[in-house]
């Protein structure tokens, strides 16, 4: 199994926006697409107003075709417009559990 962990920057009074958005738009096609959602956070100390969220899949070749597959929905490419103005900026990264981590 690897990890994604994503990492949005959120513009400054705009986290219920962009939550509430995602949860009534973006949240049902992610996750009828994507294999399963690990966990998804705001943050409370350290670099204020991000949003982690951590997305498991069974190797990098199932990642990217469902990603694929998450990009080509119709209902993902029109609400991608509606949540990007409320992202400053975005990080990704790969997680690979050791073999002694409780995912794997």
């Amino acid at each position: 199994m690897i990890v994604e962990e994503r990492i949005y920057r959120i513009k400054f009074g705009r986290m219920k926006d962009y939550l509430d958005l995602y949860v009534a738009e973006g949240m049902p096609i992610q996750t009828r697409i994507l294999p399963r959602m690990i966990g998804y956070f705001t943050t409370e100390i350290g670099q204020l107003s991000s949003v982690v969220h951590l997305w498991g899949y069974d190797s990098l070749a199932e990642r990217e075709q469902k990603r694929a597959e998450l990009m080509a929905d119709p209902a993902w490419q029109a609400y991608l417009p509606r949540i990007a103005v409320f992202i400053e900026s975005q990080e990704n990264r790969i997680l690979v559990p050791t073999a002694f981590s409780p995912i794997r």
